[in-house]
Order: structure tokens, then sequence, then C-alpha cells
């Protein structure tokens, strides 16, 4: 017993989140969030130099063909 109070808060609750209308203010919520403007996005952990792999002669990486007996 006792669930009514509670039960009846929860009610009231969730329908204040369902239909009331919330005005959101995009540009604070950007400050806020640290969000870039129109700023071009760096990758600061991007590789700066090219992997030795890439390097590599493309006509040694694979076999020709295989052939069935």
């Amino acid at each position: 017993m006792g669930r009514g109070r509670q039960k009846a808060k929860n009610t009231k609750i969730a329908r204040e989140l369902k239909y009331d209308t919330y005005s959101l203010n995009i540009n604070a919520l950007e400050r806020e969030l640290g969000a870039p403007g129109d700023e071009q996005y760096e990758d600061k952990w991007a590789d700066q130099y090219a992997d030795e792999d890439d390097e590599e002669d493309p006509s040694a990486a694979a076999p020709a063909s295989f052939e069935k007996a």
C-alpha cells in the first residue's frame, strides 16, 4: 500500500514531459556543450605520415593466379 501518491506524481511528471512544449535555445546549447561553430574539424590524432605498408610494390603483394589440377 501507499503507492497511490507516488504513482500520481509519476503520472503528473509523465504528462508534463509528453504534452508540454519547451522552448529550446540551440545557440545556448552549442555554447554550453562547446560545439564548434563554422570551424573546420581537425583530427588531432590523425597520422601525419604514410605507413610503411602503403609503399609496397603492388605486384608483389598478391600471387598471379591459382590453377586447378
